[in-house]
């Protein structure tokens, strides 16, 4: 009993001794707490404090009796999510376009990277850049202007070119329900891939020059070098963002689809966002859009759980 007292006592001790230190640097660095303390506050506020009204999903909620008093209904929403006949539709068209994303906008900006660190022009390499940086600064609605203003077949600029070359049945791309996740994918590569490759470039510049010296002394070509120094060396960055890109496998982009829908492509268009969208806000059943937007959530972190523990055992590399 005294070895215990006498434990319990030194653990007492150090605590204190521990609560102190930490009191001597805040006030050490007081000023460095200061900055910090906005930024934290507005990421609990708007990012921790609203996770209390996840609870909706599993309540029958009502705005007048708010969310502690609404009825619990425990997984209701989402079986009910799970037996509609739009369960399939929604999950096989967010899956189609976010699939198709990713097997196309990861390569491209992969490949626009790797190209412009061979170019060794500067000021070409520059102009390119901008180029191809630039459209990632124009806004969702914007871009879905200028995709109406070009393909639409009546008054836009496909049309009027088919007109001067005397065609008259001019395809409503904007209406195919086939092409919708073509249009809605390349659209997003000629918007994004500058971006991307940003990152790539970066990881790039990291590289040690003298494993190019070794390899051009090693006679290897442009394509050996990509293939041997470079790619090696950017690897973490790719597994990194791959990662991340998986998480938000469901996540696809509510604004553009949104935007692009109409009564001929919905079979296509119709995706978890805005199929959430209508539910919450326009019908008002927020218990019922929480609970698919909780799904979305859910199902994302798994995901990235997966993905990360296979790349850690694969490649050393992870995301944590």
């Amino acid at each position: 009993m005294v070895i215990v007292h006498a434990t319990e006592t030194q653990v007492k001790k150090v605590s204190k001794v521990g609560t102190r230190q930490v009191i001597k640097k805040i006030r050490r660095h007081w000023q460095l707490y200061l900055v910090i303390v906005l930024p934290f506050t507005f990421l609990v506020v708007f990012n921790y404090v609203p996770m209390v009204g996840v609870q909706i999903a599993f309540r029958n909620y009502n705005p007048v009796q708010g969310i502690w008093r609404s009825p619990w209904i425990g997984m209701q929403e989402f079986s009910f999510f799970y037996h509609s006949p739009y369960f399939w539709p929604v999950i096989r068209n967010t899956l189609t376009i976010s699939i198709y994303s990713l097997l196309v906008g990861t390569p491209t900006a992969l490949i626009l990277a790797l190209s412009l660190n061979e170019v060794k022009h500067e000021r070409f390499k520059r102009v390119v850049q901008m180029f191809t940086y630039a459209p990632y600064f124009i806004s969702t609605v914007v871009m879905v202007g200028i995709m109406e203003i070009i393909l639409s077949p009546s008054a836009g600029l496909l049309g009027q070119i088919a007109q001067v070359l005397g065609i008259h049945n001019v395809p409503n791309i904007l209406g195919s329900s086939k092409a919708f996740p073509s249009l809605y994918v390349w659209s997003g590569v000629w918007q994004e891939t500058g971006y991307g490759a940003v990152i790539y470039l970066a990881a790039l510049a990291n590289v040690n020059p003298e494993l190019y010296e070794a390899a051009k002394i090693d006679g290897a070509s442009r394509l050996q070098k990509i293939w041997h120094v470079d790619l090696p060396a950017i690897r973490p960055t790719i597994i990194i963002l791959f990662i991340l890109s998986v998480g938000g496998i469901l996540g696809v982009g509510f604004e553009k689809a949104f935007l692009l829908q109409n009564s001929l492509n919905l079979s296509a268009s119709e995706i978890i966002s805005t199929y959430t969208y209508k539910m919450g806000l326009v019908d008002a059943n927020f218990s019922f859009s929480a609970a698919v937007g909780l799904l979305n959530s859910a199902v994302g972190f798994i995901l990235i759980l997966i993905v990360n523990f296979v790349a850690r055992k694969v490649s050393e590399t992870s995301l944590f």
